[in-house]
């Protein structure tokens, strides 16, 4: 490959990374990415989940069918980089590396326009809002995704702190289930030197925490792993007259398993019961952010590895998923298929870090590791 085209795919990635959206709002995404991949001569592309893109290659309906999925979204967070390609946008940028697994999608399509021929149909996703968990469910739920019924679908994730080039996967589970739980305490007001006039949810609300911290398990080797997570609370007013009538508190919750995730969340609302009881207090439970948890198939994970050894690079078996959630465990929970890692560098800033930015050199390596599932399956 000539300089020219590795320039091409980078300068696209480094344009992405300038003009970032956030989780739903990724209108300005999605044309960029339309335009700079249309003159890969794909069968046809749809606009999918939204904001999201499909491209189509090869019409083979007898033959296999495998899908290949890049988040497109950016986060809330405030870049500090002062490179010529930090974000242009206050409060928005690429911390996760979507910039960069989008454009490694970009060149596996350019890619694909290069095979002269394909036994089934192969499709490339461009999936938004990944990091609210809501980009997956909005794909599945359209009816052109819908209409294809995938036998395999694989996805990728930049790895900071492992080797340059690294193949990071396992079998089972990959990426955790991970949701937020808003717990909302009604009570009511009374004035602060009568407070038995009153119902405040100040100590219920404490004692539900207790309760919640007791059913933690940090073990991550265990196969009853929780963590439960405190990330905010509410609690009346600063009006220091009154006793408060209202709050809230919201947990998010992660388990190893979809199975474990149901029984943790059994846990909590029957410790919320606990201590609501014989109380004047109601409560709502309200669930967001929900990730299922990713379980790559044996055979995908096989097939990974295959793919790897046939390029000469290193594959890795990690003996523990990773604990931060992934909305492609929404697609493998109905399909057959794989995520794995490539490493971004021993010494690059973690994911989500103000200062993180994606490692160009993974772009051509990882679009050849796609290519070569792609000749597995359809050569």
């Amino acid at each position: 490959m000539n300089t020219d085209t590795t320039n091409a795919f980078i300068r696209f990635r480094r344009e992405l990374h300038q003009f970032p959206e956030r989780s739903g709002k990724e209108v300005e995404t999605q044309s960029r990415i339309n335009a700079f991949v249309r003159p890969f001569n794909p069968v046809r592309i749809d606009e999918v989940g939204g904001t999201g893109l499909l491209l189509q290659y090869g019409a083979d309906v007898a033959g296999p069918t495998t899908v290949f999925r890049a988040d497109t979204d950016a986060l809330p967070i405030q870049e500090t980089n002062t490179f010529a390609h930090r974000s242009t946008k206050a409060g928005i940028s690429h911390k996760c590396g979507h910039d960069g697994h989008t454009a490694i999608m970009a060149r596996l399509a350019s890619l694909l326009a290069q095979q002269s021929s394909l036994r089934g149909r192969v499709y490339l996703l461009f999936q938004p809002a990944e990091e609210t968990g809501q980009g997956a469910q909005a794909v599945l739920n359209d009816p052109i995704f819908a209409a294809i019924q995938p036998d395999r679908i694989y996805a990728l994730h930049n790895l900071p702190g492992f080797p340059q080039g690294a193949i990071i996967c396992k079998s089972g589970s990959f990426t955790p289930s991970v949701q937020s739980m808003i717990v909302t305490f009604h009570g009511r007001t009374s004035h602060a030197a009568e407070p038995e006039n009153g119902a405040n949810p100040a100590y219920v609300m404490a004692d539900f925490l207790l309760k919640s911290k007791a059913l933690i398990n940090p073990d991550t080797q265990a196969d009853d792993f929780a963590l439960i997570t405190p990330v905010h609370t509410v609690l009346g007013h600063k009006d220091y007259g009154t006793s408060a009538g209202y709050g809230e508190v919201h947990l998010t919750l992660r388990t190893w398993t979809s199975l474990r995730m149901e029984q943790l969340v059994r846990q909590l609302v029957d410790s919320l019961s606990t201590s609501c009881n014989g109380t004047a207090l109601t409560t709502e439970i309200t669930f967001t952010d929900v990730f299922f948890a990713n379980e790559n198939h044996q055979e995908a994970v096989e097939e990974v590895r295959q793919a790897t050894h046939k390029l000469g690079y290193v594959f890795t078996e990690t003996e523990q998923p990773f604990k931060w959630g992934e909305d492609f465990g929404l697609f493998t929970q109905q399909y057959k298929g794989a995520m794995f890692g490539i490493g971004a560098g021993e010494h690059s800033p973690a994911l989500h870090n103000d200062d993180y930015d994606f490692n160009d050199a993974l772009i051509e390596p990882a679009a050849r590791l796609f290519l070569e599932l792609v000749k597995l399956h359809h050569g």
